[in-house]
């Protein structure tokens, strides 16, 4: 099983779309989380440990993740997946989005 762990800023719409698309994929187990203390779900060390892959959707997520959490990145795969906020959760096009790119990343 790949632990794949989806972040955004307030977890309300990509890294929960994300979530839903991929825990229902064989062989894998999905969480999200967001980089801002009024996120849903924010991110914690707890979520990074778990995390074999993860994947931000802009480049300011990975720099909080960065700037908070650099030792334990060390040896953890990040993928920016390069998604703006312009979508809600499950709009079609961001879930044709987070397919393509994520699938990519994991060169599925």
């Amino acid at each position: 099983m790949t632990n794949l762990l989806f972040v955004c800023s307030r977890n309300q719409w990509r890294s929960p779309t994300a979530e839903a698309l991929w825990r229902r994929r064989p062989g894998f187990d999905a969480r999200s989380a967001g980089t801002s203390p009024n996120a849903r779900k924010p991110i914690g060390p707890a979520d990074i440990r778990w995390a074999d892959v993860i994947f931000v959707m802009e480049r300011k997520h990975q720099n909080r993740l960065q700037a908070h959490y650099a030792r334990l990145l060390e040896h953890k795969r990040l993928y920016t997946l390069d998604i703006p906020d312009d979508f809600r959760f499950m709009d079609p096009e961001l879930v044709a989005m987070l397919e393509d790119a994520v699938a990519s990343c994991l060169a599925l």
